[in-house]
């Protein structure tokens, strides 16, 4: 059976992709994966030892921007076209479409050559990729139960949002080691994504000191040259006392180390996109949220509400977030184990534990296997 994956842009689709992925290869699938050259999954999908194939791709924005006209009339029907040649060469049983605007070109290609589609959505609100993708893909694979006709309900399943299988096992002495911190004082880690965020690195960077007196904190902040945020934090860290210092760490990005991270983390800090999201559902990770405005149908705010109602972790929405407020909120909590804990455990229950088992099994009983397919030996990834 072969099958040929779409998506990436973001870690949340490149991820849960890659998840899948691995339980698809545990059954013996043949798989190749379609995505951009500029995303997350360029790097990550190659590394895996997946066949990547690049195409065209055109961002889906629901506001004026001038990047509209070319995304729309040029690179979307160059990778729509990308992919038919490529779908006509792999000939798969199935298209797995992981969401995103990466994934819409392939998902449109396979549509028109017949080829059998299961897409997957990964946050609360579909987004307009996947609601596109879902008129006319053959199952909807859902992290959340559906509200509203976002998506067919008669064609939609709840699976949950498999995590990576890189995360697990991670080792708090590992990164108290890496660190240099001390295992029986609170860890808090604070997050912005792979790119940083500009809000919460200034709030966290303002109160540095109040915020050490009472934990010690891994701060992933990114390396935008525009904001600068990265000097300017340790520029920060420079002027702490030396029994401050020692319990700060500042990284631009977090890599293989991230399992250790997390392990050792007692409370996360920061965004509420999907895959920051179902990596603290997974790992049962207590968290503060600060959703990113202008998401589509404000997609962070309703995960971080989601998670907030089963009591796993508290929203602050970013107009409200200001130093004092982010320092009261984390040291009540750091001050609470128990609190801490049982945050971890509600957050733990709406996780999946196989969900990555139960899309790849949904991907099986859709694909149509066909014997006579062409062996993988005589295709190359473009």
């Amino acid at each position: 059976m072969r099958v040929v994956i779409a998506g990436g842009g973001t870690g949340g689709h490149t991820s849960a992709g890659l998840a899948v992925s691995t339980a698809l290869l545990e059954r013996g699938a043949d798989l190749h994966w379609i995505g951009s050259r500029g995303g997350i999954e360029a790097r990550r999908v190659p590394e895996a030892g997946i066949p990547f194939h690049v195409i065209q791709t055109g961002k889906l924005r629901r506001y004026w921007d001038w990047q509209n006209i070319p995304d729309v009339f040029l690179r979307m029907p160059a990778g729509v076209a990308q992919s038919w040649r490529l779908l006509r060469r792999l000939h798969p049983s199935l298209l797995f479409a992981t969401g995103g605007f990466v994934s819409l070109p392939p998902a449109l290609a396979a549509r028109a050559l017949g080829i059998p589609i299961v897409v997957h959505e990964q946050t609360s609100i579909p987004g307009l990729a996947n609601r596109i993708v879902a008129r006319f893909a053959c199952r909807i694979a859902l992290t959340f139960a559906p509200s509203g006709n976002a998506v067919p309900l008669e064609r939609s399943i709840v699976t949950g949002n498999p995590v990576r299988p890189e995360l697990l096992g991670g080792s708090r002495d590992a990164a108290c080691r890496r660190f240099s911190l001390d295992p029986a004082m609170p860890i808090v880690y604070v997050t912005g994504g792979a790119q940083g965020s500009h809000k919460i690195n200034r709030t966290v960077g303002e109160v540095l000191p109040d915020l050490l007196a009472d934990c010690q904190v891994i701060h992933q902040c990114g390396d935008n040259a525009v904001t600068g945020d990265r000097a300017w934090l340790t520029g920060r860290a420079a002027s702490l006392p030396q029994s401050l210092a020692r319990r700060y760490a500042v990284k631009a990005y977090v890599g293989g180390e991230l399992r250790d991270v997390y392990a050792a983390a007692d409370l996360i800090v920061g965004r509420s996109g999907a895959g920051t999201v179902n990596e603290c559902l997974h790992l049962g990770k207590a968290a503060i949220y600060v959703p990113l405005p202008g998401t589509s149908g404000d997609e962070q705010t309703v995960n971080a509400r989601l998670v907030e109602a089963a009591g796993g972790g508290v929203l602050l929405p970013q107009d409200s977030l200001t130093p004092r407020r982010l320092l009261d909120a984390v040291k009540r909590l750091v001050a609470d184990p128990a609190a801490l804990q049982a945050m971890g455990r509600a957050a733990k229950g709406l996780a999946v534990p196989d969900a990555a088992q139960r899309i790849a099994q949904l991907v099986c009983e859709v694909a149509a296997p066909d014997r006579n397919r062409p062996s993988t030996e005589s295709l190359k990834p473009a």
